[in-house]
């Protein structure tokens, strides 16, 4: 694939995955649409919009995927709106990769890999960024909201880490999202008589399903073969950048000194952990 077409590609992507910080945080601070709503709007146009990109082949293809993948891909949905509620775009995109990113590094050390002494002061460096985030103070995430947050990334990427070898991805991602809609409807039915929405924020989820999260994954999934795993990695670190910035523009939202500091510290942290391969440990015989 040539260099400018997957450079494209991936920045389109990341432009996707801020948006849907911006799309969430916009639909529960500025509509009636609440965080159920949202979640479950979300994963049907999503659905819909993925399936219709496989039809739309030149040779369509079948949904594939599993439960636990959709399962874990609801989690994720569920948490992020809910987070939401409380959490400024560029800090809950900020707690969401970190979260992504250390998960992505937790998997590989219970694998039996290890960290050179740069790549555990950056894991150092990033885990206490986030915990400094969330530590009480005129300018801290509400507590909650903060935690939710950290289980949507743990939840992302335990989805990621699924979808590894999961085949086409767009066929894989399409049937995840399928399987994740009776999952929705579940969750809407004890909170049928409290459930609002308006015009807005139905076209606000809807972009997000269909156009941040359907197509976005897929234009992800199209640049993923013209990247490698670190790079892949790497380049998911501009998003809460993208997203802290997009709040200020879009939503009025301040960047706090603090999230600033704590920023360089997750994102700096996460690049030094990602600079090099982990390093596998050699079995004695």
């Amino acid at each position: 694939m040539p260099a400018a077409r997957v450079l494209l590609l991936t920045a389109l992507a990341m432009l996707a995955f801020a948006g849907n910080s911006l799309l969430c945080r916009l639909a529960l601070k500025e509509t009636a649409l609440d965080a159920v709503s949202f979640t479950a709007i979300r994963i049907a146009s999503g659905a819909l919009m993925l399936w219709l990109l496989l039809r739309l082949r030149r040779q369509p293809l079948a949904a594939t995927g599993n439960w636990r993948a959709a399962a874990a891909l609801f989690v994720y949905a569920a948490a992020f709106s809910y987070a939401y509620l409380q959490l400024d775009a560029g800090a809950g995109a900020l707690l969401l990769f970190g979260a992504v990113q250390l998960c992505m590094v937790v998997f590989g050390l219970l694998r039996g890999e290890r960290l050179n002494l740069q790549q555990a002061l950056g894991f150092a460096l990033a885990s206490g960024g986030l915990v400094v985030l969330l530590l009480p103070g005129a300018s801290a995430p509400p507590l909650t909201a903060g935690l939710l947050m950290l289980l949507a990334g743990l939840a992302w990427g335990a989805y990621t880490l699924l979808g590894r070898q999961a085949g086409v991805p767009l066929a894989a991602t399409a049937g995840n999202f399928i399987r994740a809609l009776p999952l929705a409807a579940l969750f809407l039915l004890p909170f049928m008589g409290q459930l609002s929405w308006d015009v807005p924020g139905l076209i606000y989820a809807v972009l997000s399903g269909a156009l941040t999260s359907g197509i976005g994954y897929a234009i992800w999934y199209s640049a993923l073969p013209g990247l490698g795993a670190l790079q892949a990695a790497s380049v998911q670190l501009s998003v809460p950048v993208l997203a802290a910035l997009g709040g200020a523009l879009l939503l009025g939202e301040a960047i706090s000194l603090r999230l600033a500091l704590v920023s360089v510290a997750v994102l700096g942290g996460i690049a030094l952990v990602l600079r090099a391969k982990f390093q596998p440990v050699v079995q004695k015989a």
